[in-house]
């Protein structure tokens, strides 16, 4: 790839996320998810719980998620110069509820669900074939079928925060509809795979519930990461299957703080945080600080409140 090719492709993706910030509110007809995407993992669904196939690298990135929404949890609200405080989710207590967006195969879902401090797992792919091997593996473990915090459903996030409106009545006011909300929505690994980011991340975000956490990981938009993941994971190597990831549509960690620092209600008093997650051959996976602006990386955002 040329010079020239390169920076022309870097400012046209920059172009595409800016100009997919709504600027108006989406219907439930409108869905994020691209038939080539979901037909390039449902070759792939087969394949999703062996650690050694083609959802390796997500295995062994696994335990670096749980440790990220650790530190996002911990992280302070800052209240002046001087003052901080720790500030959890107000139903930490009772036991987190996560939602998992794109959750695949159900490597983190599955993970999510067996922690004590959980409550609730829901997990949403709009692949049937991915969905079910999520919930055939789940079969096999006696003690999620016992606890019942875990659900699979083959549905968009457009489709589910619609379906997700339950019916409220404010006392003296009129019945509306309210968006129910998670203490944790994640997605691990798919804004890089979705055509119009900004849209899609526009439905996620009624989803999280104030003082709650948006968090993912995706991967910068550099000479780096196309290096790593498209010559070296893909071509050379073949530790990441040829074609599951487009260059064009990695996002910068940049991008995605003025998103939203745009957007009111979001990331306020230090509820914004990131970090770079470096593969080191035999190694595994390494959290690095500084990092977000070479390759994949980790980024999770407080909702105020």
């Amino acid at each position: 790839m040329s010079t020239r090719l390169f920076i022309l492709r870097n400012l046209a993706a920059r172009v595409l996320f800016a100009r997919t910030v709504p600027r108006r509110s989406y219907s439930s007809t409108s869905s994020s998810v691209n038939p080539d995407e979901v037909a390039h993992f449902n070759a792939l669904a087969s394949t999703w719980w062996d650690p050694h196939g083609s959802s390796r690298l997500l295995h062994l990135m696994n335990p670096l998620r749980h440790d990220f929404i650790t530190s996002c949890l911990a992280s302070p609200t800052l209240m002046s110069h001087s003052e901080e405080r720790a500030s959890p989710p107000s139903s930490l207590e009772n036991g987190l509820r996560y939602l998992d967006v794109g959750c695949g195969g159900g490597i983190f879902a599955e993970s999510a669900a067996r922690l004590p401090s959980t409550n609730s797992v829901t997990a949403i792919d709009p692949s049937g074939e991915v969905i079910a091997v999520a919930k055939s593996h789940a079969l096999q473990d006696p003690l999620l079928q016992e606890q019942r915090k875990l659900e699979y459903l083959q549905t968009s996030v457009e489709e589910f925060a619609a379906s997700s409106q339950i019916a409220a009545t404010p006392s003296g006011k009129q019945q509306e509809l309210i968006t129910q909300q998670y203490d944790i929505v994640t997605l691990f690994e798919v804004i890089e795979h979705i055509s119009l980011p900004a849209p899609f991340l526009a439905s996620c975000l009624p989803l999280v519930k104030p003082g709650g956490w948006l968090v993912l990981s995706t991967i910068a938009r550099t000479w780096t990461s196309w290096l790593t993941t498209k010559v070296v994971a893909e071509e050379f190597l073949g530790i990441v299957p040829r074609g599951t990831h487009s260059w064009g549509k990695y996002i910068d960690e940049a991008e995605l703080r003025n998103f939203f620092r745009g957007r009111e209600g979001w990331g306020g008093a230090g509820g914004m945080k990131s970090i770079g997650c470096i593969y080191v051959p035999e190694l595994g996976w390494k959290m690095v600080a500084g990092g977000e602006r070479w390759g994949n990386y980790f980024y999770g955002v407080r909702r105020d409140g």
